[in-house]
């Protein structure tokens, strides 16, 4: 009977972690090609990204409403000192971060973005080695050689690159570096009471909607103000189909968000770090069926290469949190359900920082506010 039990519960367990993955990889795909899709009939993906950033908001605060009114707990509300001195910086990186990412939708594959986006753990690497939140060692250093490497052979000769393209989400990769490394020393500081997604969500969003509306003031603004799509409207169904297009951009980034949480609170950091892994195949196989997306043997080998160095840096991040558990018995972010980040492609990050000092781990790239370092 112990046995039947035992068995059922691995099963369950089992299930509902293929469930969550499953879930995680619907929104996480979705928006991804949500994105390219858009970005085809609709050429302003600086305000697409202002009015998911929005919905973002709405839903965040809608969310901290509903746990206050049940739990009949006082959400955190920052001081506008702490609000412009702490986590502006945070939200200005995350916000250049995710608008030239969808910004570089209008020249390049979905692939390509892909694999190029996949670099950030590179620059992760690189400003987490500057800003001492990781000590120098060989296996590091591999890491950063196959990643870059993975990406040079991925395109080399690549018959869809695109220049412009590139480089805007190659610098969205390098922004992000620095976003991640500003946005785990923020998530450090525990007096800041940050740690639970939805609040760190609520409180980025706005200072993310501000950074981006000068970029978008000046590529965007003016014809976006002549568009029949928008404000020059001529068919009102047309107009309907776009601001429903749009809004469903929000929901898909605020579902990535909850479905990272749900995901991280019921299983562990390290299991979103292996479903990322093979979210990337899922992309790219997908990229090439549906869209057409060419790929040749290089291109899958510096795949590959590239994936090999992100599953070496997941695997010693995964050893020196157990190491760090085992040798210490305070509580971990990632033992906590209650305080789990992420939302959103959203917002907040996996880690082990119960006294705000040590260095948060199982971080994973993904879009909208604090999101998920590898």
């Amino acid at each position: 009977m112990g046995r039947w039990a035992l068995d059922v519960a691995f099963v369950w367990k089992a299930a509902l972690t293929l469930g969550l993955v499953l879930l995680y990889y619907c929104f996480s795909i979705g928006i991804t090609f949500y994105n390219k899709w858009l970005t085809k009939s609709f050429h302003f993906p600086l305000f697409m990204t202002m009015l998911h950033l929005a919905v973002i908001f709405l839903f965040s605060a809608l969310s901290r409403a509903l746990v206050q009114c049940s739990s009949h707990r006082a959400r955190v509300v920052l001081s506008w000192t702490d609000y412009l001195r702490r986590v502006a910086p945070t939200a200005l990186a995350t916000a250049l971060d995710v608008g030239l990412s969808n910004w570089s939708f209008l020249y390049i594959t979905v692939s390509l973005y892909t694999m190029t986006k996949s670099s950030a753990v590179l620059f992760i690497l690189i400003f987490s080695l500057i800003f001492k939140l990781e000590e120098l060692r060989a296996a590091l250093v591999l890491v950063v050689l196959l990643i870059a490497g993975g990406l040079f052979m991925f395109t080399y000769k690549s018959t869809q690159f695109n220049v412009e393209g590139f480089a805007l989400v190659l610098g969205a990769s390098f922004i992000g570096g620095i976003r991640w490394t500003l946005t785990q020393m923020l998530l450090q500081k525990a007096d800041l009471g940050l740690q639970n997604p939805i609040d760190t969500m609520f409180h980025l969003q706005p200072l993310m909607f501000l950074g981006l509306f000068p970029l978008f003031a000046v590529f965007e603004g003016l014809h976006l103000s002549t568009s029949e799509k928008i404000f020059r409207f001529q068919d009102p169904g047309l107009l309907l189909w776009v601001l429903g297009s749009l809004l469903l951009g929000g929901i898909l980034a605020f579902g990535l968000g909850f479905s990272e949480f749900l995901l991280v609170s019921r299983t562990s950091s390290l299991t979103l770090s292996i479903a990322g892994i093979f979210k990337e195949v899922c992309t790219l196989l997908l990229a090439a069926h549906l869209l057409g997306d060419q790929i040749s043997l290089l291109n899958w080998l510096g795949f590959a290469l590239c994936l090999s160095g992100i599953s070496l840096h997941v695997a010693l991040k995964a050893l020196h949190s157990r190491g760090t558990v085992a040798s210490s018995p305070r509580l971990s972010i990632t033992d906590c359900p209650a305080i789990q980040p992420p939302l959103t492609s959203c917002c907040c990050r996996w880690g082990h920082v119960p006294d705000g000092s040590g260095p948060l781990r199982g971080y994973r790239v993904s879009n909208y506010g604090v999101s998920t370092p590898r």
